[in-house]
């Protein structure tokens, strides 16, 4: 990676300006499963451009929030908008199309050991396969393996990287569809601290390079720390606190601030 600590801090705290483009937008927002309410009343807006990280504890709805954007999970009442448009109200075809503009990084990767790195790359342009140059193929594969560092691993399999290589895959194979939307669930889990950093610096340079706006879940404070333009964190289905990392911190409640210690 190319940028330092410092120059991912200063990235992440002053780049980033709120430009007014709302892209993601809820409105008293409910999930439940059963008896278990797992999103309560979630009202949020993010916009274009931002790095949203959301913090709370294990149980309290961060992944069943994004797989509601994702369109893995239905939600029950309220309202979600993408690009303002209502996904309830979506028609197959532009439910399709709206979902096509969002790219989801699994926690495990979500890999076919099976295939080849080049071939894992390939899977997710498999309807357009036939109508691709072959050099135009490779050009496209070989971008998606750089912007992530892995241009070596071309033709290795997945059992053959190391944890934080098959993260990177992951998310490559997720940015050959240049998504405009980035989620990331959990996207440092499971990594020592020097590789979490690399893919903390990962998650900047995507959204420098293509502009995404993306919802980023994590436990991992010091990711947090490092990417994150704004943070939400999560109480018995609500959001129960809004800021920049700097602000949230020295909240005057300490359970908010127990998230920082």
């Amino acid at each position: 990676m190319t940028q330092n600590a410092t120059d991912i801090d200063l990235k992440a705290e002053t780049d980033y300006k709120p430009n007014g483009n709302v892209v993601i937008k809820m409105e008293h927002l409910k999930k439940s499963f059963g008896n278990n309410h797992v999103l309560r009343d979630i009202n949020l807006v993010i916009n274009k451009g931002e790095n949203l990280a959301i913090l709370g504890q294990s149980g309290t709805g961060k992944s069943v929030l994004i797989k509601c954007i994702v369109g893995l999970v239905e939600i029950d009442d309220g309202k979600l908008l993408i690009y303002g448009k209502n996904i309830s109200e979506l028609k197959d075809k532009e439910l399709i199309e709206t979902q096509k503009k969002v790219g989801f990084l699994f926690q495990s990767g979500a890999l076919y050991d099976s295939m080849t790195v080049r071939e894992n790359l390939e899977f997710p342009l498999r309807k357009q396969l036939s109508s691709i140059p072959k050099e135009e193929l490779e050009s496209i594969v070989k971008e998606a393996l750089h912007d992530v560092g892995l241009d070596e691993a071309i033709d290795k399999t997945p059992s053959e990287l190391s944890g934080g290589m098959r993260k990177r895959l992951g998310l490559a194979r997720t940015l050959i569809l240049k998504p405009e939307i980035m989620l990331y669930d959990e996207p440092t889990t499971g990594l020592d601290p020097i590789t979490s950093k690399e893919i903390s610096n990962l998650i900047l340079e995507v959204q420098k390079k293509y502009n995404t706006t993306s919802v980023i879940i994590t436990h991992d404070i010091e990711c947090t720390r490092l990417t994150a333009n704004r943070i939400i964190v999560l109480k018995e289905g609500v959001c129960a606190a809004e800021g920049t990392f700097a602000e949230l911190e020295k909240s005057a409640d300490p359970w908010i601030r127990s998230f920082f210690e």
